[in-house]
């Protein structure tokens, strides 16, 4: 829509009140209408405005006009489409409100005389004069990541979009030597782990991190260059440290794993195991490898974003040595996760081969009963014919019946008894034979 038109339906807006409060007549009514309708298409206008286009118009509108046009935008949406407007417009149509970062936890860490300070930014004042090594964002919105990004000159991406790139289009470097890794992170918790992907970009001596999600590795992090002088010299020292940390975390929940699947196998090689039991034990297996699986895939993102940083030479010395000893360490776990991924087969086999015994034991349960009343079944069925009536012929039927019955009976037992007794012969030949 163009100016004019935004602005003739802005002084439609503001006019039709005054011809339409308390209506009295015909005339009356239909401006009451005209104003409801009038007000409606603002507003549906505003609706579909995205936050940057809204941002555009108070900018480029006279002051009268943007203040009305202000006036009209939701609450919920004014603090985003405040980072959108100019200092001065701001000041017009707001006054001294400054836009904040309302979902959003953003902090930025200044490297002095060795120690490393933490400001938690709120506004756009807190920005000023800052001279940051490391700026980590936190479920920045669009309107927050360009309004660090022209702080800084620098564009800064949502980390999810980033992340879906291909594996080789996720780590280059711009031509204004702007570098840009993009890497999964391992989530551990109790409900589940899972990949976060997290967007790293080195520009002007400054680590800027963008994620969506809090992750203990980025805590971990954080806690040892606050506590810890001279942990840190610049922003490559932090992006190595996060990495490493990240393998350490890897490393730790590889050893949660261990632990599961010993209790795991412990339950497994017990002398009996019921179907709910088995069950159970199945959905603790895959759940430990589906972890399991997550690990051995950020492992070897992080060993990607290392190679990278070591083919390109952007490492000092001192980092390349940190570097390859980070690579040590994600080979041993490599050798760790194929370890888990055979346990964790050998498990699932073992339970799904006591599902298998269980199944066979109610077979042969069947089978016994079925081999007992085999005889009387042929006996049943020689009753039933007509000759059954010629042999008892002359004597009561309940006596006739009654002998059948114990006849039958006597048989089936007997039967029983058999099959024991041949059972207990071969397991006896089985134990004679064992060793």
């Amino acid at each position: 829509m163009s100016l004019e038109k935004l602005t003739v339906m802005l002084q439609k807006v503001e006019l039709a009140p005054q011809a339409a409060t308390q209506p009295t007549n015909k005339s009356d009514l239909i401006a009451s209408l005209l104003a409801k309708q009038q007000q409606a298409e603002l507003s549906f206008f505003i609706e579909r405005q995205s936050t940057p286009e809204l941002g555009v118009y108070l900018d480029t509108l006279a002051e009268l006009d943007a203040q009305k046009l202000w006036a009209r935008i939701p609450p919920a949406r004014q603090n985003e489409v405040l980072w959108e407007v100019s200092e001065d417009r701001r000041q017009v149509i707001a006054g001294e409100r400054q836009p904040h970062f309302a979902g959003s936890k953003i902090n930025l860490y200044e490297l002095v005389e060795g120690k490393v300070r933490q400001v938690h930014i709120t506004d756009r004042k807190v920005l000023e004069g800052t001279k940051p090594v490391w700026i980590d964002l936190i479920n920045a919105s669009a309107s927050e990541r360009a309004f660090i990004g022209a702080h800084f000159g620098v564009e800064l991406a949502d980390p999810v979009e980033a992340t879906e790139l291909e594996v080789t289009a996720r780590f280059y470097v711009e031509e204004n030597d702007d570098i840009h890794l993009h890497s999964n992170f391992l989530h551990d918790k109790s409900q589940g782990s899972k990949s976060v992907p997290v967007a790293f970009i080195l520009h002007g001596g400054v680590l800027f991190s963008l994620r969506n999600e809090e992750l203990p590795v980025f805590r971990l992090q954080q806690r040892r260059t606050l506590t810890q002088p001279g942990y840190i010299t610049d922003s490559i020292d932090l992006l190595l440290d996060l990495y490493g940390a990240d393998v350490e975390c890897s490393a730790d929940s590889l050893e949660n794993i261990y632990a599961k699947l010993g209790q795991v196998g412990h339950h497994v090689l017990s002398e009996s195991i019921t179907d709910q039991e088995a069950g159970e034990i199945l959905a603790d297996i895959a759940e430990e490898e589906d972890q399991n699986g997550h690990i051995r895939s950020n492992i070897m993102d992080t060993q990607r974003a290392l190679n990278f940083l070591m083919r390109g030479r952007l490492l000092k010395p001192d980092q390349v040595t940190e570097a390859n000893q980070i690579l040590r360490n994600i080979e041993s776990l490599n050798s760790h996760t194929a370890f888990l991924f055979d346990k964790i087969n050998f498990l699932m086999d073992a339970t799904i081969g006591f599902i298998n015994i269980n199944q066979n034991k109610r077979i042969n349960q069947l089978t016994v009963f079925s081999v007992v009343f085999m005889p009387i079944n042929i006996l049943a069925g020689m009753g039933g014919m007509s000759e059954f009536s010629m042999m008892t012929e002359g004597i009561p039927w309940p006596l006739s019946y009654a002998a059948f019955a114990i006849v039958s009976g006597l048989i089936g037992a007997g039967t029983y008894v058999l099959l024991k007794v041949l059972e207990r012969k071969r397991l006896k030949r089985m134990k004679a034979r064992a060793p």
